[in-house]
C-alpha cells in the first residue's frame, strides 16, 4: 500500500512492483501532485498499480482498514501526519513492515525542514564537487531514498518469516545521499578525481557536437587508447600531476577530429574503457 507521493516513494513501490508485488496507491481524491507537474514521469512511475481514492481525514476508519491488510505500507507524509490520520505504523498490526520517507529523519534538529532532492544533495555533501552545476538525477530521491528503502523493506520481509513481525523503517534521503559519498571521507587517491583531476578520466566533446567519455584508468587501456589515438608520447604522463592539463588537451585535440560515431566504430571491440555520452533515447534503445 503506497500513500506516497511525488518520486522516491512510487519509485520504490514501481522497483517492488517490478519484483512481483502487487501495489495499491491510496490517494486523496486529487490524486498525486506529480501527475499534474509531471504526467510522463507519473505514468512511468504508476503503470500497472491500482490506485484507491480515499479522503484519510473523512474516512480514516477506511484508509486503516486498508493499510491493516497490506504486507508493506510507504508513506511520504511530514512528522506527525499519519498518526493523525490514524494510518501511522502503531495503528496497524504489528506483521506490516511500514517505510516512512523523510528527508532528514526522525528526531533529528532537521527533521521538520522542508526540502526537494537538490536541498538533501546539498547538505549530504553530494554536489561539493561540482556546484554550481546541477546533477541531471535526482540521486537523493531515488538512490538515497528509494533504492535504499527497497533493500530494507526485503530485508524486513525476509526477517519477518522468521519472527513474524514486521518493522518501522525510516528512510532520511540525506543520509541515504551522504552514503553514496562518504567513502570518500578518508581523501582522494588523486586530487579531482572524478570530477576532472585525470586526463584519462574526462568527457571530451567530438567534431559533431557530442561528446566521448574516457575512464581508461588501467594502464593496459590507457596505452591501447593512446596507440589508436596515435598519442604514443602520451603514454608515460598517464598519473604525471604536472601534465594533465597538457594530456587533456592532447586527447582533446585528437577527439574532436572525428564525430562520434567514427569514434565508437574504432574503440568497439578494444578494451580501452571508451563510451559515449548517450541521450536518455538512445540509452534505452540501445539496452532495450
Amino acid at each position: 500500500m503506497d500513500l506516497s507521493r511525488y518520486l522516491p516513494g512510487p519509485y520504490a513501490s514501481r522497483e517492488l512492483l517490478d519484483l512481483g508485488a502487487r501495489v495499491i496507491r491510496l490517494l486523496p481524491p486529487a490524486g498525486d501532485p506529480m501527475e499534474a507537474l509531471a504526467p510522463a514521469w507519473h505514468e512511468a512511475l504508476n503503470a500497472g498499480k491500482e490506485t484507491v481514492l480515499l479522503d484519510l481525514k473523512a474516512e480514516p476508519e477506511k484508509g486503516r482498514a486498508l493499510c491493516a491488510e497490506a504486507d508493506v505500507v510507504l508513506e511520504s507524509f511530514r512528522p506527525g501526519v499519519v498518526e493523525r490520520l490514524g494510518v501511522g505504523s502503531r495503528d496497524l498490526p504489528d506483521s506490516v513492515v511500514y517505510c516512512s520517507f523523510t528527508g532528514f529523519g526522525l528526531g533529528g534538529r532537521h527533521e521538520r525542514r522542508v526540502g526537494h532532492d537538490l536541498n538533501y544533495q546539498g547538505w549530504a555533501g553530494v554536489l561539493a564537487d561540482t556546484a554550481p552545476a546541477i546533477p541531471p538525477t535526482q540521486l537523493a530521491d531515488l538512490a538515497g531514498g528509494a533504492l535504499t528503502a527497497v533493500a530494507r523493506i526485503l530485508a524486513a520481509l525476509l526477517a519477518r518469516e522468521r519472527t513474524g513481525r514486521g518493522e518501522h523503517i525510516v528512510v532520511s534521503l540525506t543520509h541515504g545521499a551522504h552514503r553514496l559519498v562518504s567513502h570518500r571521507l578518508g581523501g582522494e587517491p588523486i586530487p579531482r578525481i572524478l570530477t576532472g583531476g585525470l586526463a584519462c578520466y574526462r568527457i571530451y566533446p567530438t567534431a559533431d557536437g557530442r561528446h566521448l567519455t574516457v575512464a581508461a584508468l588501467e594502464h593496459s587501456f590507457f596505452a591501447r587508447l593512446c596507440e589508436l589515438l596515435d598519442l604514443p608520447d602520451a603514454l608515460d604522463r598517464q598519473f604525471d600531476p604536472e601534465a594533465q592539463e597538457d594530456l587533456a588537451d592532447a586527447l582533446a585535440a585528437r577527439i574532436a577530429t572525428k564525430p562520434l560515431a567514427d569514434w565508437l566504430e574504432l574503440f568497439d571491440g578494444e578494451e580501452v574503457s571508451v563510451g559515449p555520452v548517450a541521450t536518455i533515447e538512445e540509452a534505452a534503445a540501445e539496452l532495450a
